[in-house]
This record gives structure tokens, sequence and C-alpha cells, in this order.
């Protein structure tokens, strides 16, 4: 199932997309509904059979909403795709472990939401497409074995970034933290599957393609993301995990080329679906 969040006629609201582009609304599944998405990741309610109960809101009739603002900052992963570490440098980059940064809930942004150019910043605004992992359980020390487990679910997250910002305090928390710098969305798939799943990601950039690549080529699994971050470190329904990004990044390209006002980022990923947002001047 694909859960969002939206607003639909003033209202703020969240249910389950169908395969008609329909919302069945929270409301219509559960008689006491939890409050929001997060409460019901959190409260884990049994979803009623819902053979009969087709949606009544159309998808184009609402306005998506980011699926929830996390209980934490947001986890990400750096260096995670081999052929974006060379692009970014050489192969004595490559990470033995898994390299972890947060960025801040302040960042994140609708689909269909303004990414800012902060253009008083920054003149190396980047893209950075990414699955991004949303926990499910309260865990701790979980095995890798176990760690799919506590996933709920799935969804798209542009981990935006401003280069030189990020070389000049010599760290990513500032760089990747700007204000409405961080679109995520649209849908979160819920997962069903005990095992990995493979995911295929696509950046493009005003209709040109930009990245290409599979979650079969992290250097580091899901499993072992999870596990690793729980090693004494509580993770919380709610936490999101962006995953890394693969190559075709604008820094990575000859000439550089990064963003600028009126630029059109989409970010699809199979299963899951499209994230599309516009850059605009501060």
């Amino acid at each position: 199932m694909k859960w969002l969040s939206y607003r639909h006629q003033g209202q703020l609201d969240y249910g389950i997309l169908t395969t008609e582009n329909k919302i069945i609304s929270a409301k219509m599944i559960f008689s006491n509904p939890p409050a929001t998405l997060l409460d019901f990741i959190k409260e884990k309610p049994a979803i009623p059979e819902l053979k009969g109960i087709s949606g009544d809101i159309a998808l184009a009739d609402v306005e998506i909403q980011i699926p929830f603002m996390p209980p934490n900052n947001i986890i990400a992963i750096g260096k995670n795709y081999y052929n974006h570490v060379l692009e970014m440098g050489s192969k004595e980059d490559v990470p033995e472990h898994i390299l972890v940064f947060t960025k801040s809930a302040n960042s994140l942004l609708p689909h269909n939401g303004k990414i800012e150019l902060h253009q008083n910043l920054t003149a190396q605004l980047d893209y950075e497409g990414e699955l991004a992992v949303i926990i499910g359980e309260e865990v701790r020390d979980i095995s890798e074995k176990e760690a799919l487990s506590a996933v709920f679910g799935f969804t798209i997250l542009n981990d935006v970034t401003a280069r030189d910002l990020q070389k000049k305090h010599k760290q990513f928390f500032l760089g990747k933290s700007l204000d409405a710098s961080c679109p995520i969305g649209p849908y979160v798939l819920e997962n069903d599957a005990s095992k990995e799943v493979i995911f295929h990601i696509e950046t493009k950039v005003n209709g040109e393609v930009r990245q290409s690549d599979s979650t079969d080529k992290f250097i580091f699994n899901l499993a072992r993301i999870i596990s690793d971050l729980s090693k004494g470190h509580t993770l919380f329904p709610g936490d999101i995990i962006a995953t890394g990004t693969p190559s075709g990044v604008g820094k990575g390209m000859t000439p550089p080329t990064f963003l600028q006002d009126g630029d059109t980022v989409e970010i699809t990923i199979d299963k899951i679906g499209t994230l599309t947002n516009q850059v605009r001047k501060s």
C-alpha cells in the first residue's frame, strides 16, 4: 500500500492511494483513526478489510504534504555508491564503515514545493536523488538478520546540498540543512517484504536524465545500515534514513553544473512514484 499525507478542502489528513489515483482517507479506514501518519506508524492499529471501500477523493484535488515530521533529525548515509565516490574523489575515499550525518527536519519540503535557491548563501546548490527508509519499530542493537523487520516503508528524498558550504564548514550539516531544501515524498510505500527490495532510481533535471542506478549497487545494504545505526543508539518509529545517492550529481559533471532558478528536478523510484520540485530564488 502507498500512504500519503495531504490537504483537502482546507483540512489536513492522510490515507491510502488506490491504483485509480483516488484516496481512501484514514477516516474511512478507521472508526477512530490515529491523528497523523506518524501516529499511525507508532500506534500500529490493525487495518480492516478494505474490499468494497473505494477512494472518494481524487489525487488531483489534493495538495500533497510531507508524509510527517520525523521525531528526530533525518539520518543520512554518505558515499554509499561506488561510482558516486569516484565522481566526488577517488577509490581511496570508498568508506570501510557507513558514513553518517544528519539533516535538520526544518529542511523538509513536499512534492511540488519550491526548493529555495539560497543564492545569497551558495552558488553551488546540487541535487541528490535517494531512497529513504522509514523505521516502524523502536529498536536498539538489532542484528542484520532482523533489521528489515524494523522498516515501515520507503519513500523518495532529494538530499539537496550546498557544495560550497559543505566544503567551507568541513562537515555536512549546514550545507544539507538549508530551509526548503529537502523534498520528500510524495508517497510512502509500505514494506511487505521480509528480504531486501531492489529499487531503481532516476533523477532528471529539466527533463535530462542525470542519475540512473539501482539500490543493488549500495556499498552498504539496508540491513547493514539499520543494524549499524542501532548499535547503542535507539531508532524510533518515524525515523527517516536517507540511504545515499548514485553518481550523476551536478558537482560530478564536466564542467560542474549546479541548480538554477526555474530548474525542475524529478526523482523517480519504481514502485513508489515521482517526486517533483522546482527551484526558485529565495
